[in-house]
């Protein structure tokens, strides 16, 4: 989730979290990670996020936010275990970068001889350490500023994506990229706010009960979370970048 001004990820995690072992096999653990100001609130689990007691916590709990980033896992490299369980969180240029990825990455296998390094045994957290690695090799110790870092992180996950599948994505707190090899979409809610129904369970919330006329809230997701609005789909090979709850052209 991106959006423009803090805001909860109830409703939408609600349906998410029912993917993780109940509406689809994505039982191998679960995370999610909340940007609040320059610090982030991280949860992972490697149980199941339909039997997790920290998923009952993140639904009863309306943390608000900025920008969200949140994970079931299906374990395709690396064991079902706490240190595989994305998003995965590091430091660079003096603030967090949080990563999740779905896909399977073949032959991966870089040369990681900096400050990133996998704790974990995944193709995931080997792409994550490796793009950050790539990126504080091409602009240093200073963020470049957000057109530069988005050429550069389009260059690098072509890179990847060339091993598999890598639908990628990954936050610092002020934009969220989402990169699509197979399969991602996305909506903007925005005034005028209309009411929406989870496609996982029996659940509608009408936003325009909740909301500002100013409010901006984009979800991306790997499948449609409501049966009733219209989301947008990535074209195979696509990055996007979310700002304040709007795509970035």
């Amino acid at each position: 989730m991106n959006c423009n001004v803090p805001t909860d990820i109830v409703f939408s995690f609600t349906g998410f979290a029912h993917r993780g072992g109940r509406t689809d096999t994505h039982h191998d653990g679960w995370g999610i990670a909340f940007f609040e100001g320059a610090g982030v609130r991280h949860f992972v689990d490697h149980q199941a996020a339909v039997a997790s007691p920290i998923a009952e916590l993140i639904k009863r709990y309306p943390i608000k936010s900025l920008n969200v980033v949140a994970h079931i896992r299906k374990a395709t490299q690396g064991q079902v275990a706490l240190e595989n369980c994305h998003p995965f969180v590091r430091e660079m240029w003096g603030r967090y970068w949080v990563f999740a990825h779905n896909g399977d990455l073949k032959a991966f296998d870089p040369v990681l001889d900096g400050p990133f390094r996998p704790v974990g045994n995944t193709d995931s957290e080997r792409a994550f350490c490796f793009l950050l690695q790539q990126l504080r090799e091409r602009f240093g110790n200073q963020h470049p500023g957000l057109p530069a870092l988005r050429a550069a992180i389009a260059d690098l996950v072509a890179v990847i994506a060339r091993h598999g599948t890598f639908n990628m994505m990954l936050s610092d707190g002020t934009a969220m990229f989402a990169h699509c090899s197979t399969k991602l979409c996305y909506i903007v809610r925005r005034y005028p706010f209309t009411a929406a129904s989870l496609a996982d369970e029996d659940l509608s919330v009408d936003f325009s009960q909740v909301t500002t006329p100013d409010d901006r809230v984009a979800i991306i997701v790997t499948t449609p979370l409501t049966t009733n609005e219209q989301w947008t789909e990535f074209a195979p090979g696509e990055l996007k970048v979310f700002v304040d709850g709007l795509p970035q052209t």
